[in-house]
């Protein structure tokens, strides 16, 4: 048994697949490009910016007329919605629409002003997105768009997951920019361990834990890297939908659970809601744990989820 890597930019992002095979390099190597090949397949379903995707040939008709899509972009949309009422509008995809009106690039100080982010939210709001059997979307208003951001790379390391382990793979990692895959043994026999970098230093580890052979699926979403600071205080990239403010409080949030998709999601909505809330949902979901950080480093953490510290802070 023998480790094969590639690393590839798709979807905007750096993803990293692993394949741990006894079959030589060859076959490891058709397995590679099998990975890359699905997430092209679906960054070309779901992307924003190719006008022949799902998802723009819906946005292009928002207001107007239901649109047909793949089978799968409608699951995964009526997948979204589930999320939506989950997080009580936590999680939104029709959320992208703010990306309009702020800037995350640490050099913006400016909040926009109350009228134009009340311009958003009535263009806004996963209620207005109608999914029509068998597989037509309608948005209910022109204007509106939908955005994969927060799911679409969770959803591409659940499917390459799949792919590999229909073609036999024993043991794996699929590492979509942080939304992570893993399942089975390392080649040594050892289990493989998951490390959660410090927000506030990204080249350190915070904490670690060890993956179960059968598997597991983790996402993290914070604010370490995308934000911007306005008189005073930092506001995430990731913003509430109900409100259309930036969060605030919430460095980082990590859901692991069994789907990467899940996860991801999760991840996201965690920010949004915020310690006592966020983790008193995950407490209530099946086989779903996760912690958050938030902005004076205390750890809160569900109930049952085992964490190893390098560095003692209060918890």
């Amino acid at each position: 048994m023998q480790e094969y890597r590639r690393y590839a930019l798709l979807m905007g992002s750096a993803f990293e697949f692993v394949v741990a095979t006894p079959a030589g390099a060859a076959a490891a190597g058709r397995l590679l490009d099998a990975c890359v090949a699905e997430v092209q397949r679906i960054e070309a379903l779901l992307t924003e910016h190719d006008e022949h995707s799902d998802t723009a040939r819906i946005v292009d008709q928002a207001g107007q007329q239901p649109v047909e899509v793949a089978s799968e972009t409608y699951a995964l949309l009526q997948r979204c919605l589930d999320l939506s009422r989950l997080t009580r509008g936590a999680f939104d995809v029709t959320a992208v629409l703010f990306k309009k009106i702020y800037r995350f690039d640490q050099q913006s100080a400016e909040m926009p002003v109350p009228a134009a982010i009340r311009a958003i939210l009535a263009q806004t709001g996963y209620e207005h997105i109608r999914l029509l059997p068998p597989n037509r979307v309608f948005l209910e208003k022109t204007g509106m768009r939908l955005g994969f951001g927060a799911i679409g790379k969770g959803y591409a390391a659940d499917r390459v997951r799949a792919l590999l382990q229909a073609s036999g793979v024993q043991s794996g990692v699929v590492n979509a920019s942080g939304d992570l895959c893993l399942w089975g043994l390392r080649p040594d026999g050892l289990p493989r361990h998951i490390g959660i970098a410090h927000p506030d230093q990204p080249e350190r580890l915070l904490l670690h834990l060890p993956a179960p052979a059968a598997g597991m699926c983790l996402a993290t979403s914070g604010n370490a890297e995308q934000y911007f600071e306005y008189q005073g205080r930092r506001y995430a990239h990731t913003i509430d939908p109900r409100t259309g403010l930036p969060v605030v409080g919430v460095k980082s949030a990590t859901v692991f659970s069994p789907s990467a998709e899940l996860s991801d999601a999760l991840a996201t909505a965690l920010t949004v809601l915020g310690a006592a809330e966020g983790i008193a949902l995950l407490d209530a979901l099946p086989d779903t744990h996760g912690f958050v950080l938030d902005h004076q480093n205390r750890l809160f953490a569900t109930q049952h989820l085992q964490l190893h510290l390098y560095d003692p802070i209060p918890v």
